[in-house]
C-alpha cells in the first residue's frame, strides 16, 4: 500500500507556500502551511508530520530557532527537516546541520531536486519505523511466549545471553558471562553428549536447523527441563553465527497430561532426591505405594476410553483430596507425593516415614476412599484399588530399584485375588526374577517347539472301552526336564503365549489321531478331546484355524472334542453362542469342562448346548467320605441327562470312587486310577489290549447292590 506522506511547509512568503505546497499536493502529500515559526511549532504539537520544509530567514524567530525547538522533543529520525534557503553561505548551511537538519535545498527551489530529498528522507524514517515496530512486535512475542535468546558468534565465540534466559535459569543480568560455557557447563551430565552431537550436525549443515530438549542446572540446585533451539548464519558454507531461543518445558515434561498429577519423569526424580537424602541422613526413610485399580480394563471395555480417562481423573482428585485431608487433621504427618505412572498405576512417595505399619495404614485410608463410587457419564462406577508397598533401606541405590519392587509387591497383591495391599520383601524378588526367566525360557520353547502332548484315556462306564483320550501339554524344559502346566500354563495365558501352545497343541493331537484311527481302526479312540483357552475362544479366527488343521491333518471333524470353561463364555455370552453355533455346525462337539467350580447357570447350560459336561475332581475326591459329595454328583448328573447331555467324572483315583461314579449315572470317567497322562506310545498297547472292558462289563452283570471293582491300577 501507498503511504501518503505529511508534510508541513514554514515560509513568510505566501507566494512561496503556495507553489510548494500546490506542486507537492500534485504529488500526492498531504500539505499544511505555517507563515512563521510560532504557528509552524503549534501545528506541530497539534499533529503529527512526517516532514517539514523550514525556511531558515523569517521573521519574529529564525529556522534555526524552529529547528532547535524542534530537536527539543524529535529526533531527525522521528521528523526530518529538510532547510529552504536563499543564502549560499556555508555558514548557515552548517549550523544548521549541527542543529540537526537532515538537509537543505536552495531557493529558487529546483523541484525535481526537492521533491527526491523529500522522498528519500521520507523513505529512510519509514523503513527505521517498520523496523523499530518490528522489533517491538519481536520483542512481545518474545515475553508472550516466555522465551530466553542467545546469539552465538562463532568467530570470536562470544554469546549474547538475553534477560529472560538468564533469569529462566536463577541469574541476574550480570552473573552470566558471554561464555558459550555458561549453557554447556549447565548441562546435565546424561544429556551432554546428545546436545553436542545434535549441535555439530547442525554446525556441520547436516540438519536444517538446531534442535535439543535437555536439562539445565537451575541456580536454587534443581534440574529444569528446556526445549533449545537455533539456526545457523553462513557465510560461503561456513557457519559464522547460531541464534536460537531456550524454552522452559519442564511443566510439560514433567505433568501428566490427564491429570495434571506429577509423571514418571518427575517422581523418579523425587524418589532420586529421597534415595540421596537416605544416604545423606542416618535417621531418614521413605514409603512408596504403587497403586493398581481393579477391572479398569473392563470399564474402558465396556464404556469406552473417554469415560474410563475421567475415571482415572476422578480417581485422581480423590486420592488428593484424602491426603490433603490427612495433612489437615495431622499436620505433623510426613509430607506425601501423589503421581501418575501411566495407565491405571499411581504412586505415593510418603517422605520421612521407616515404620511399615505406618505405611500400611496409609494404604488403608487410600483403599478405603476407593470404595464409593463415581458418578460418570450417568454411570456409577465401581473400582477398588491394589496396592504394593516397599520401604526404603541401604540396599537402594537407583529409584528404579525401589519402583520394582513396589511394583513386585502390587503385583503380589494382584495374584492373591482377596489381598489390598502387599509388603515387599526379598522372597517377593526372588519369585519376580523366577517368573521372567520362565518367561523368557517359555517363549524360547514355543520358538523350538520344545512341548509334548501326552494323552489321558477317558473310559465308557457302559463299555469299559476307551472312548476317548484328553490331550494335555507338557513341556521339555532343557535343565528342569518335564514342566507341569501347572507351573507354566498360568503365565502363558498371562502373556498371550497360551495361542501358539495351544496352536501347537490342537494341531499336533489331531495329526496323533489321525494316525492312530490309520493303525488301529475301530479299536482307536473315538474323539480327541482338546482344550480351549479364553485367549482361544475369543480369537476372531478360531474357527478358520481349526478348519485349516482338520484339513490338513485329514482328521473328520467328529473327531475332535473341544474342553471350554465356564469363564471362557461369561463374558460375552451372545459372541459364545454364536461361535459355539458354527463349531457344532462343522460337526466339532464342545463340553464344559470342570463344570461346578464357575458359575454353573442353568439357563447358559440349557442356552450354550454342550454336549458332555465334565464334574471337576474337586467333586469326585470327596467320594466315599463325605455325604455331601454324592449329592452334587449326584445332582450335576441328573441336570446334565435332563438337558441331554453326557458325563465325565475327572480325577478317579480309587476303585471306591468308580464305582461310585458308576453308580451315580455317569457316561464316562478318566483319572490316574486308569492312568495318568501318557506320551502317545504309551497309550497305544491300552488300545490293543483295552484293559478295563471285561471288568466294567463283568460289573454290568452284576446285581444292583454296590459295584466293587477289582483291578490293578494302571500308572
Amino acid at each position: 500500500m501507498t503511504r501518503q506522506g505529511s508534510l508541513l511547509i514554514v515560509d513568510d512568503n505566501e507566494l512561496n507556500r503556495d507553489v510548494l505546497s500546490r506542486r507537492l499536493g500534485q504529488k500526492g502529500y498531504a500539505v499544511t502551511m505555517a507563515a512563521d515559526g510560532p504557528e509552524a511549532l503549534a501545528k506541530v504539537a497539534g499533529a503529527p508530520f512526517d516532514l517539514v520544509l523550514l525556511d531558515v530567514e523569517m521573521p519574529i524567530m529564525s529556522g534555526l530557532e524552529v529547528l532547535g525547538r524542534l530537536r527539543e522533543t524529535y529526533t531527525q529520525t522521528q521528523l526530518p527537516v529538510i532547510m529552504v534557503t536563499a543564502r549560499t553561505q556555508g555558514a548557515d548551511i552548517v549550523e544548521a546541520f549541527r542543529l540537526g537538519a537532515n538537509d537543505y535545498v536552495t531557493k529558487p527551489v529546483d523541484f525535481p531536486v526537492a521533491l527526491a530529498r523529500i522522498g528519500t528522507h521520507l523513505a529512510h524514517k519509514w523503513a527505521v519505523a517498520d523496523l523499530r515496530d518490528s522489533e517491538e512486535r519481536y520483542a512481545l512475542a518474545m515475553r508472550g511466549a516466555n522465551d530466553g535468546l542467545w546469539d552465538w558468534n562463532l568467530l570470536t565465540d562470544d554469546v549474547h545471553w538475553s534477560s529472560r534466559w538468564k533469569s529462566m535459569l536463577g541469574y541476574d543480568e550480570e552473573d552470566i558471562g558471554v561464555s558459550p560455557d555458561e549453557w554447556l557447563t549447565r548441562v546435565h551430565p546424561e544429556d551432554i553428549e546428545r546436545v553436542k552431537v545434535a549441535l555439530m550436525a547442525h554446525l556441520a549443515d547436516r540438519s536444517a536447523h538446531y534442535e535439543s530438549e535437555h536439562r539445565m542446572l537451575h541456580r536454587d540446585g534443581t534440574y529444569r527441563w528446556v526445549l533449545c533451539r537455533g539456526a545457523a548464519v553462513r557465510h560461503q558454507g561456513r557457519a559464522t553465527r547460531l541464534v536460537g531461543s531456550l524454552t522452559d518445558i519442564t511443566d510439560a515434561k514433567v505433568a501428566d497430561a490427564l491429570t495434571g498429577l506429577p509423571n514418571r519423569l518427575l517422581f523418579v526424580e523425587l524418589l532420586d532426591r529421597a534415595l540421596k537424602r537416605t544416604r545423606r541422613r542416618s535417621d531418614y526413610g521413605f514409603a512408596l505405594l504403587v497403586l493398581g485399580l481393579d477391572r479398569f480394563t473392563v470399564v474402558k471395555d465396556s464404556l469406552g476410553s473417554l469415560t474410563a480417562d475421567r475415571l482415572l481423573v476422578a480417581v485422581a482428585h480423590r486420592l488428593q483430596a484424602t491426603m490433603r485431608a490427612t495433612d489437615a487433621v495431622a499436620p505433623e504427618r510426613p509430607g506425601s507425593t501423589l503421581a501418575r505412572l501411566g495407565g491405571d498405576e499411581f504412586t505415593v512417595l510418603i517422605d520421612d516415614m521407616t515404620d511399615a505399619s505406618a505405611a500400611v495404614r496409609v494404604a488403608e485410608r487410600l483403599r478405603q476412599a476407593l470404595e464409593e463410587p463415581f458418578e460418570l457419564d450417568g454411570h456409577q462406577v465401581y473400582t477398588r484399588a491394589t496396592m504394593g508397598i516397599a520401604l526404603s533401606g541401604p540396599a537402594y541405590v537407583e529409584p528404579e530399584e525401589i519402583l520394582r519392587d513396589a511394583a513386585t509387591a502390587l503385583h503380589r497383591a494382584k495374584s492373591q485375588g482377596s489381598t489390598a495391599f502387599e509388603l515387599f520383601d526379598p522372597a517377593m524378588r526372588a519369585r519376580a526374577v523366577s517368573q521372567l526367566e520362565l518367561e523368557t525360557d517359555l517363549r524360547a520353547a514355543i520358538a523350538e517347539r520344545a512341548f509334548a502332548v501326552h494323552y489321558q484315556p477317558i473310559v465308557s462306564l457302559r463299555t469299559g472301552g476307551i472312548a476317548g483320550v484328553e490331550a494335555l501339554v507338557r513341556w521339555r524344559h532343557p535343565t528342569r526336564g518335564m514342566v507341569s502346566p501347572v507351573e507354566f500354563i498360568p503365565l502363558a495365558e498371562d502373556t498371550g503365549m497360551l495361542l501358539e501352545i495351544g496352536r501347537l497343541v490342537l494341531t499336533e493331537s489331531c495329526q496323533q489321531m489321525a494316525r492312530w484311527q490309520h493303525r488301529f481302526g475301530t479299536d482307536a479312540p473315538r474323539v480327541m478331546c482338546v482344550n480351549v483357552s479364553c485367549r482361544q475362544f475369543a480369537q476372531t479366527d478360531l474357527i478358520d484355524e481349526i478348519q485349516s488343521i482338520l484339513s490338513d491333518t485329514g482328521l473328520a471333524s467328529s473327531c475332535l472334542h473341544l474342553e471350554i470353561t465356564e469363564s471362557a463364555f461369561m463374558g460375552d455370552v451372545r459372541s459364545a453362542h454364536t461361535t459355539l453355533n458354527q463349531l457344532q455346525s462343522l460337526g466339532i462337539e464342545w463340553s464344559i469342562d470342570d463344570f461346578g467350580t464357575g458359575y454353573s447357570s442353568l439357563s447358559y447350560l440349557h442356552r450354550l448346548q454342550a454336549g458332555t459336561v465334565k464334574i471337576d475332581r474337586s467333586f469326585v475326591s470327596r467320594l466315599g467320605h463325605q455325604e455331601r459329595g454324592a449329592e452334587m454328583v449326584s445332582a450335576i448328573v441328573g441336570l446334565a441327562h435332563n438337558f441331554g447331555m453326557e458325563v465325565v467324572a475327572e480325577g478317579v483315583e480309587t476303585a471306591e470312587q468308580l464305582a461310585c461314579v458308576r453308580r451315580l449315572g455317569c457316561d464316562y470317567a478318566q483319572g490316574f486310577y486308569f492312568s495318568k497322562p501318557l506320551e502317545a506310545a504309551a497309550v497305544e498297547p491300552m488300545l490293543t489290549t483295552q484293559p478295563w472292558r471285561r471288568v466294567v462289563t463283568e460289573e454290568a452283570r452284576s446285581s444292583d447292590t454296590p459295584a466293587t471293582i477289582h483291578t490293578s491300577r494302571v500308572n
